[in-house]
């Protein structure tokens, strides 16, 4: 392009693209200045002209406001400053898209109501900080003084619920789940007394115990049991019972009484409690890991067979 050749808003029109209208409206808005006049004074236009609406084409397609562009092209903001800027603001507006995509994916595949597809839409755009502290009142409730323990606070780590950026329609669902299991006072409450019981095992015994450690003794006993159909009840079961308990009475420095078996029965029914898998399995499926194991019904057999030896 000869860079001394003045060019009329229609020679402009035909080298951008742009409507003849469009480059006056920029013209008149001072986005584009004229270099001089025709004799019949019409506006005339350098090849400068031509860069300038390049760019500002490019970023009005980019959805950058003028005012910012105008700042751009006099040099008061830097192109890399606002591409950045804007950058940023695509990323929020990404966001909130891959989360009205996974509601009303979660809604059609799962037939919801108006109201519950309201209630997921509402907690699915709740921000990163306003999850948190959802949350983070829930945990603050089960555990309140008890996370300044290390073993306490790493139980509350794995608690924590943390929704990706761009979640499928499954883990909005499951987050929706989760965020109102944990409004439940009396899920708050179980959760609550189950970590205090926690706390006083460890303060009883001479070795640290959390229930965590209490049901892989369960698991790794009763699983032979349920392979080979036990019966709670039966005779067969006795060693597997003896053998909890012992485990129970060591960590806690007593002894194997009927008074053991019954804190370990009470501990068991707690733990047992199918809200609290319910929330382990919600967790695992937002942050995107494996399914926990079951542990249900290695629980119900360890509680029907202290049951039939413990007397009510």
């Amino acid at each position: 392009m000869d860079g001394d050749r003045l060019y009329s808003i229609g020679d402009l029109a035909r080298r951008t693209g742009l409507a003849v209208r469009t480059i006056r409206f920029y013209s008149d808005c001072g986005i584009v200045a004229p270099a001089g006049r025709s004799p019949a004074g019409y506006r005339l236009y350098d090849a400068d002209a031509v860069a300038r609406l390049d760019l500002v084409r490019t970023l009005r397609e980019l959805e950058v406001d003028l005012p910012t562009i105008r700042k751009v092209l006099n040099q008061e903001l830097s192109l890399p400053a606002v591409a950045a800027a804007h950058a940023e603001a695509l990323d929020v507006q990404i966001r909130i898209l891959h989360l009205r995509r996974a509601v009303l994916t979660a809604v059609a595949r799962h037939g919801s109501t108006p109201e519950e597809m309201e209630r997921m839409h509402k907690l699915a755009r709740l921000s990163e900080d306003e999850r948190h502290r959802l949350i983070g009142d829930f945990l603050d409730a089960v555990f309140g003084g008890l996370d300044t323990q290390p073993s306490f606070a790493g139980i509350r780590r794995s608690m924590t619920p943390e929704l990706p950026g761009a979640p499928e329609a499954e883990q909005v669902q499951a987050w929706t789940e989760l965020a109102e299991l944990s409004q439940d006072p009396d899920f708050r409450a179980s959760m609550q007394r189950l970590a205090r019981d926690e706390a006083a095992e460890q303060a009883q015994g001479s070795t640290p115990i959390l229930h965590r450690g209490l049901i892989a003794v369960v698991r790794d006993q009763v699983s032979p049991a349920l392979a080979a159909c036990t019966e709670p009840a039966s005779p067969e079961a006795s060693p597997v019972v003896a053998a909890l308990a012992a485990h129970y009475a060591h960590v806690l420095g007593r002894p194997d009484d009927a008074s053991l078996r019954h804190q370990l029965l009470a501990r068991l029914e707690a733990v047992n409690d199918p809200r609290r898998e319910r929330y382990l399995t919600l967790l695992s499926v937002i942050n995107g890991w494996p399914a926990p194991q079951s542990l249900t019904p290695v629980l119900d057999w360890s509680i029907r067979a202290l049951g039939a030896r413990v007397p009510r």
